[in-house]
């Protein structure tokens, strides 16, 4: 064998009880795999070239998460500790009905003005793809074909398509542009993508209404993909948002995965259970459904998405010039404070649980770790001339952490048996949110060993076989013979996010080892310079 990992405490990913096991990898063609599990007991030791000593640790398969903004920042950096470092081997990009395929090229120069709060501008990336399939290929290809620090699978981002096909215009698709969209998500499908993502408070995909969506969601399901939706509203109405997701996906005959399950701002306190119920009915009528959520309260976005959608309709420049007129921009205003934006779900905004936390100009970073309300405070002036001067001055690249979460929904919406872990993990900006850096260490720190809401198994579970499944991917997610050696170790009684809201890229302790293709990635607690990641597509190309 390639590798024996000795003595180790397997939590294999079942969610079953733990146990010691020795673990042999050996590489054949298609990678490294699993060769055996040899249990305490069950006969002579493994043996192998090299020997790893896992005593005091816990084994499990690689973490999977089901929600990343790394888009561009696995093209951008080798290292990319911020989630190798976490153990996670894989992520889903393509999130939020937002990023870079499919593209023409104005498409493409749109879509990097609106996200650039997201993943920066782009200046350092070469562009050199314009299909799904060409960004997949570019991923395998990265540095000079070595290959990415994580394994990434995409999802068809439903903004982006539709930006393509009709354009930043708040009205219905004809059917012609209906066509094309299809056209776009079935190629997109056909090379690699594994489903599909909205964002349905960002625009333009916002402007789709249900009937949009079913059409495309029908395709998705006839590649035996999912939909994954960050959905109308997480504040006022976000019950009713979930039910029309869940309806719409049940007409079309397509799976869904709730994006960062939420039940958010005061309107919501306590109300998970609601939530849970409503997903609890459809599973128990047939549905397919399954969720992630990252474990912290507050949100994080861009500050131009609390605009109500009109304001953002023709597109970032369209925006700018609206928020220049001084008649426009007090339209705006009065939405966001005293109606309830939909870019805010709905409730009218509360400026102190606005906290700037990037932006794209460094010539504004005073501004990064307050709120809307601290800032206009120190000025002298009201919160709207300090948010709208801001928007303008940052040419809409601002991030914003949003403090309207409540811990007992996120406690309750953990343990449910559809659950999956997503860090919606946003990169840049001076202060990013700590679940970019923390999410997967702390559901096994904080919520597992601490909190004890779930065990360490069912926790391991829901972050490596639950997501491999809703990816349809047969051999992942479990520490079992003939799986990928995409492997973790770490130490369940000191493992711990070391993010904080004060330092959000400390990285995490207690996971000394990780692998991905039987190589490791992280050692002894630091990264190497190994390049294991790859694109994981699709296995079937042909629709059902």
């Amino acid at each position: 064998m390639e590798l024996v990992i000795r003595d180790a405490q397997v939590v294999d990913g079942t969610g079953g009880a733990s146990y010691r096991a020795d673990v042999a990898l050996d590489r054949g063609p298609d990678g490294c795999r699993i060769a055996a599990v040899r249990r305490e007991g069950d006969g002579p030791r493994l043996s192998g070239r090299r020997t790893l000593d896992a005593s005091g640790l816990a084994l499990a398969p690689g973490f999977i998460d089901m929600h990343a903004h790394s888009d561009l920042a696995l093209l951008r950096d080798p290292d990319h500790s911020a989630k190798a470092a976490q153990g996670v081997t894989l992520e889903v990009l393509g999130q939020d009905g937002l990023s870079y395929a499919p593209v023409d090229d104005r498409t493409l120069a749109e879509v990097r003005s609106q996200i650039t709060g997201w993943n920066g501008d782009g200046s350092d990336i070469d562009f050199d793809w314009r299909t799904v399939g060409e960004y997949l290929d570019r991923l395998d290809r990265n540095f000079e074909g070595q290959g990415v620090a994580v394994n990434a699978a995409y999802l068809i981002p439903q903004g982006t398509v539709r930006m393509y096909a009709v354009g930043w215009e708040d009205r219905r698709a004809t059917p012609t542009e209906i066509q094309r969209m299809k056209q776009l998500v079935a190629q997109g499908m056909e090379e690699g993508a594994v489903g599909m993502s909205s964002g349905l408070t960002y625009t333009p995909g916002m402007y789709a209404n249900d009937a949009e969506l079913a059409e495309l969601c029908r395709v998705v399901a006839q590649y035996d993909g999912y939909y994954c939706p960050h959905h109308r509203s997480y504040g006022a109405g976000a019950l009713q948002a979930y039910e029309e997701m869940v309806g719409l996906t049940r007409d079309a005959g397509c799976a869904l995965h709730l994006a960062h399950a939420t039940m958010n701002f005061g309107v919501n306190e306590g109300k998970a259970p609601e939530l849970l119920a409503l997903l609890d009915d459809a599973l128990a009528g047939g549905a397919d459904i399954s969720l992630d959520s990252y474990p912290y309260t507050p949100g994080c976005t861009t500050l131009v998405a609390m605009l109500p959608s009109w304001a953002s309709e023709g597109g970032p420049e369209a925006v700018l010039a609206r928020l220049r007129d001084d008649e426009t921009a007090e339209k705006i205003r009065y939405v966001l404070e005293e109606v309830g934006a939909d870019g805010c779900h709905g409730v009218p905004i509360e400026w102190d649980t606005i906290e700037i936390s990037g932006v794209a100009d460094p010539g504004l970073a005073g501004c990064v770790g307050k709120t809307i309300a601290r800032s206009a405070a120190e000025r002298n002036e009201e919160p709207w001339v300090t948010a709208r001067r801001l928007l303008i001055d940052d040419r809409l690249g601002s991030t914003i952490l949003q403090h309207v979460g409540h811990e007992e929904n996120v406690r309750a919406i953990m343990r449910h048996r559809v659950h999956t872990g997503g860090s919606d993990g946003i990169l840049q900006g001076y202060k990013p949110h700590p679940r970019a850096y923390g999410t997967f260490p702390h559901y096994l720190g904080r919520y597992a060993r601490e909190l004890g809401i779930l065990s360490l198994e069912e926790t391991v579970a829901h972050l490596t076989s639950r997501p491999a499944a809703r990816l349809r991917l047969p051999d992942r997610g479990l520490v079992r013979e003939g799986y990928r050696a995409d492997l973790v170790l770490f130490d369940p009684e000191t493992v711990a996010a070391g993010s904080t809201f004060d330092a959000p890229r400390t990285l995490p302790t207690g996971i000394p080892h990780v692998l991905i293709d039987g190589r490791l990635v992280i050692e002894d607690g630091r990264r190497t310079d190994v390049l294991a990641g790859r694109s994981v597509r699709r296995t079937s190309s042909r629709p059902t």
